[in-house]
């Protein structure tokens, strides 16, 4: 989560909200990618931290499924990033602050562990959730 907050932070450099993420191998050792929010920087309304790491892993990896591997995020994922999470067979996701407005890993929707989807990843929530607030609470008061 350490890395991923550091990521958080280099979003802010390009006027982006800051979320990170990081994908980690099957093995939780191996750091396989690093992404943060890139919208402002890019004009892409996609490029969400986790949709961007999810990309650069598959890339990696040279395959779309990212079974075994677990992806750290500072904010609890939006409904398009759960489902691009779901869809690239992603294992566990492990996330910070929960995001009481637009949160689908079990605060406003559970988009990822809904039992109508063929794969359902492990969450686990609140990984150093006042830490990943903070840097999300800075931003918006400095704004």
């Amino acid at each position: 989560m350490r890395l991923a907050l550091a990521e958080a932070e280099r979003a802010v450099q390009g006027g982006d909200v800051p979320v990170g993420a990081v994908v980690l191998s099957p093995d939780g050792a191996t750091v396989l990618a690093v992404g943060h929010n890139e919208r402002e920087a890019t004009g892409d309304p996609t490029a969400h931290a986790e949709v961007l790491s999810i990309r650069r892993a598959a890339a990696l990896l040279g395959e779309w499924r990212l079974a075994g591997c677990t992806l750290v995020v500072t904010l609890e994922p939006c409904t398009m990033c759960a489902g691009a999470i779901v869809q690239s067979r992603l294992d566990r996701v492990v996330y910070g602050a929960r995001d009481d407005k637009a949160g689908a890993a079990g605060s406003l929707w559970d988009v990822i562990r809904d039992r109508r989807l063929n794969h359902r990843p492990e969450v686990v929530e609140g990984v150093l959730a006042p830490e990943c607030a903070r840097v999300l609470t800075e931003f918006f008061r400095d704004r």
